[in-house]
């Protein structure tokens, strides 16, 4: 392996999955600025919108995202300023 091409500041990370509140722990050198308690330790807090427990590949469960009603829901809420 070549020397000095590798990142020094390793660290356990926590990775949370904001669609069913999993998190896990791993190494990482990403920054973040927010932090998490996990069993009495803090460590640097990374928020992910998908993992492996909410993905439909892994969990064989495919979620239907109501795009339309929101699209409904913005175009009614700001109709009042339309010209």
């Amino acid at each position: 392996m070549r020397k000095g091409i590798h990142p020094e500041n390793y660290r356990m990370v926590a990775f949370k999955d904001m669609s069913n509140e999993d998190v896990f722990l791993t190494r990482s050198t990403v920054n973040t600025k927010e932090t998490l308690d996990v069993d009495g330790v803090e460590y640097p807090l990374v928020k992910l919108e998908i993992s492996r427990t909410s993905h439909p590949f892994y969990t064989g469960k495919s979620k239907l995202i109501d795009t339309a009603g929101r699209i409904d829901k913005f175009k009614s809420k700001y109709a009042k300023f339309k010209k």
